[in-house]
């Protein structure tokens, strides 16, 4: 008996393969099963089992499936939306059907590209288009919610890279402890308030200036690099100096022109270090000009393709997004503006030509040139250019008050 099956031939079929491509109007094959151990037999009299599908109209992705067994009170569902189903595809799924007559094999897609995993359910209990309650589903997730979740999943199967990143970004959205707060509440009760004090630091808010240092002796610690640009960043500013070691060009589409026109320094400068740092405040300038262009009616289409670290663009959005609408409102807009020309007084060693700036920034040299007053920076003619510094230490423009009319 066994030799008669080892010597049997298998028969070789030569079939016609086809494959179907999935059409808007029509639902392909669901397939699905029961980890219960339920098995849909149909008697030759009448059906046993009823299939419904159930399609959600503004979304026909979203399938439920649902079988019913005649004589029990208890049917099977399966959605595409939930379960299994709901989790991350890592490949995809089609169904072959043979036909030895024809010698076919029609391979079709599986509907939604998913494999329903069929649960028991009481018959008569709500069976709808919607996802079940009992789970918390993505929309019902608060944002802070959504970020727990997406750290602790990073945490667990995360690569270094990624949760050592997010380690970072972690750090830089850290708030107050509120013990904490409470004892320095205590310790400024017996303070007497400098109301002087206090209308100059509103003054400096007003102008929408990056952090700096009044009493700096010295322009590059005026605006100290370290508060604009934080440590952790700088890992993530290496595209300008990869490109300039890879011997590519620098494109005007990708980068500013004030970055294009200063990539000549960095090829002068023979300190490795000095080269970084430079190259990396240029990315950081074009980063800056790119998001402003990105929330802006006038320069979107330029930023449409431009990539933001992570670590980058939850700053910016921190530091300049508003909640309410898109669009930058105009005092954010303003401190962005800021941080870019201070950027630019570091790479020109505190004493810049603003004409190509202003092209970046889509202003004109005459409306720029008060956002550099109100930085504390000095403007003056030199060989036909208008020249912008910076001199130390920091002395603001006052605010001009109108007189009342008798």
């Amino acid at each position: 008996m066994e030799e008669s099956k080892k010597n049997k031939k298998r028969k070789r079929l030569d079939v016609k393969m086809e494959i179907f491509h999935q059409h808007p109007d029509k639902i392909p094959p669901l397939v699905g099963y029961f980890p219960s151990g339920f098995n849909p037999k149909r008697s030759e009299e009448e059906d046993s089992t009823k299939v419904r599908v159930y399609s959600n109209k503004n979304r026909p992705n979203r399938l439920q499936l649902v079988v019913s067994p005649n004589s029990s009170k208890v049917e099977f569902v399966g959605t595409s939306y939930s379960s299994e189903a709901a989790a991350a595809q890592v490949c995809t799924y089609a169904l072959g059907v043979l036909d030895k007559e024809t010698q076919t094999l029609k391979i079709v897609p599986i509907a939604s590209n998913k494999i329903f995993r069929l649960e028991p359910r009481v018959r008569g209990s709500e069976v709808s288009d919607k996802e079940p309650r009992g789970e918390l589903q993505e929309e019902d997730l608060t944002a802070e919610q959504k970020a727990d979740k997406i750290r602790d999943l990073t945490n667990l199967y995360g690569t270094k890279k990624s949760i050592s990143r997010a380690k970072k970004m972690e750090s830089l959205k850290q708030k107050e402890d509120p013990i904490s707060q409470d004892a320095v509440d205590k310790k400024i009760e017996g303070f007497v308030i400098n109301k002087d004090a206090l209308e100059t630091a509103a003054v400096y808010t007003a102008r929408n200036v990056p952090p700096h240092d009044p009493t700096a002796t010295t322009p590059d610690k005026a605006y100290p690099l370290n508060k604009i640009i934080f440590k952790g960043e700088w890992d993530y500013l290496l595209d300008v100096l990869e490109l300039l070691q890879s011997g590519a060009t620098i494109s005007s589409d990708a980068y500013p022109s004030f970055v294009c026109n200063r990539i000549y320094k960095l090829e002068e400068i023979q300190d490795e270090m000095e080269k970084k740092r430079l190259a990396c405040i240029l990315s950081y300038i074009t980063h800056l000009i790119k998001f402003k262009d990105q929330r802006s009616v006038d320069g979107a289409s330029s930023a449409k393709y431009h990539k933001f670290p992570p670590i980058i663009l939850q700053k910016f959005l921190t530091l300049f997004a508003n909640s309410e609408t898109y669009r930058l409102a105009d005092d954010k807009q303003d401190l962005l503006i800021s941080y870019v020309l201070v950027l630019t007084l570091f790479i020109d060693k505190f004493s810049t030509d603003m004409s190509d700036i202003a092209k970046d920034l889509r202003m004109t040299p005459v409306s720029l040139r008060l956002h550099y007053q109100n930085l504390g920076c000095k403007l003056s003619r030199v060989d036909k250019l208008l020249m912008v510094t910076l001199p130390v230490p920091l002395q603001f423009p006052k605010p001009r008050t109108q007189r009342r009319r008798r």
